[in-house]
């Protein structure tokens, strides 16, 4: 009951604030940061859970396509000077970029958690496809727009589409073949000031 106390009032919020923030990047940079990996085609869900609760507090999908590397971040704070950003899709996600995101969440109250699965190559390109059509997201909707893309693939017609991020953690753990990982970090409660070297 409380949950959905809690959904009703963020969405409530939503419709006071307006529309998602749009972030375009100019070409010449997201040409400049384009980066694909030799590994296979793999989606990446990124969930950042509450040590103390449990429950998810952001989302995010990295998407490993063999044309290019990208993360979409829907509504998130994540930012780099060197990671250009077109409404919340991320570019430029060398390895250093994804240790970088994945420590920019990680602290004393918040830990990573890491699925990735790797998925026929036609899939991820039209991922890819998906994350860069979608749009800008409103706040707290991350869970929601990352569960409509999966849900928009073919091999994930049933994913059920949620606004909670532990949710659709769950849901993509059904799948055969994801790995999963866990990240713990003992910085303080501060994702403000992280050096990021390599990037």
């Amino acid at each position: 009951m409380r949950r959905i106390f809690v959904l009703l009032t963020l969405l409530l919020g939503l419709a006071a604030c307006g529309s998602a923030e749009s972030v375009w990047a100019p070409d010449e940079a997201v040409e400049r940061a384009r980066f694909s990996t030799s590994g296979p085609p793999t989606l990446t869900l990124f969930t950042v859970i509450n040590e103390r609760s449990g429950n998810g507090g952001h989302a995010a999908l990295m998407v490993s396509a063999p044309s290019e590397r990208v993360l979409f971040d829907p509504a998130g704070s994540f930012h780099h000077p060197r990671l250009p950003e077109r409404n919340d899709v991320v570019f430029g996600m060398t390895d250093p970029a994804v240790d970088f995101y994945i420590d920019y969440h990680s602290r004393t109250t918040w830990r990573v958690v890491r699925q990735d699965l790797v998925v026929p190559a036609a899939v991820a390109e039209q991922a890819l496809r998906a994350v860069q059509e979608y749009g800008a997201v409103p706040k707290a909707f991350c869970a929601n727009s990352i569960s409509t893309v999966l849900r928009g693939l073919p091999g994930f017609e049933g994913f059920k589409v949620s606004m909670f991020p532990e949710n659709v953690q769950a849901e993509f753990a059904q799948y055969q073949g994801v790995v999963r990982r866990e990240y713990h970090d003992m910085d303080p409660d501060n994702n403000g000031e992280i050096l990021a070297r390599g990037i």
